[in-house]
């Protein structure tokens, strides 16, 4: 699997495409395309990774991701084992900027849409408020027609344009045009998806990249804006988050089970992260 720019020929003679999708578990590739990307997840659970942000993500998720802004939905590793049962249903809308016409968004009235597309090179995330009220909306917009879909999805991108409740995911823009050796981001980041909870040496994730060591910890930094180690440390605390608020288990427990050997060490590098201890962070949800 690689870090692709995604074939757009299908989109050539539609600037707007719109799919519900009901599948086993999320196995797209680390990729990135010109397209905007409005990505509403109605049931899963897992990590996400945009830009140089790592975050679990539940049931509610609306993220705006702009063109050309990699990306990658992980789910939980029990989604991935035969004879789970498990779902996920999701809404993905696709579009061009120029959706509905040729610089349409330059135009003074659609300014709050302009800048809301502008800011989605960071990538953008939606509160739980925002999503549950435009719940029934986004669910209904694949069954529409063509002109319906481009009005309501431009009606939607008006009132996203407006809510306080929005986070910019990735610290920096992080968007890519080209790429050398493009298999090499995406299968270090499934690696350490799947093995965070493992010992993981630099030398092992450089050969699973065929780098050097000092090769892959610049090329490394350079992609994702981080060090391996501090990839690999919010990986871990990400997934330690998600645990304090989906599981009932110590804290000592929860520390063992994302890959830390020392507990000291995991409140250190959790309150580095999630600005707070642990234990604060549980009982303030």
């Amino acid at each position: 699997m690689k870090l692709v720019l995604k074939d757009s020929n299908t989109y050539i003679n539609k600037r707007l495409t719109a799919d519900e999708r009901d599948e086993p578990c999320l196995d797209v590739a680390w990729h990135y395309h010109p397209q905007f990307e409005l990505l509403y997840i109605s049931k899963s659970t897992g990590i996400r990774f945009v830009g140089d942000s790592v975050a679990p993500f539940y049931p509610g998720e609306l993220v705006l991701v702009g063109g050309y802004l990699p990306h990658l939905w992980r789910n939980d590793p029990e989604y991935y084992e035969d004879n789970k049962g498990l779902r996920v249903k999701t809404i993905v809308i696709k579009f061009l900027k120029n959706f509905i016409g040729e610089d349409t968004f330059k135009n003074p009235e659609f300014s709050e849409i302009n800048e809301l597309l502008d800011i989605s090179k960071f990538g953008v995330s939606f509160g739980r408020s925002v999503s549950k009220k435009l719940h029934n909306e986004l669910m209904e917009i694949p069954y529409l027609s063509s002109t319906q879909q481009s009005i309501k999805v431009l009606d939607i991108l008006y009132r996203l344009s407006k809510v306080e409740d929005k986070t910019l995911l990735s610290s920096s823009d992080m968007r890519q045009y080209s790429l050398e050796n493009p298999d090499r981001l995406d299968s270090v980041i499934r690696y350490i998806s799947d093995n965070y909870s493992q010992d993981i040496s630099l030398t092992e994730i450089a050969d699973i990249a065929c780098m050097t060591t000092n090769s892959f910890c610049r090329f490394f930094k350079k992609m994702t804006n981080k060090s391996f180690t501090e990839f690999l440390n919010e990986v871990r605390i990400r997934n330690a988050s998600r645990l304090l608020v989906q599981e009932d288990l110590p804290i000592s427990e929860i520390c063992y089970s994302v890959g830390y050997k020392s507990i000291p060490n995991f409140n250190k590098q959790f309150k580095e992260i999630m600005s707070s201890t642990p234990k604060e962070y549980r009982y303030s949800l």
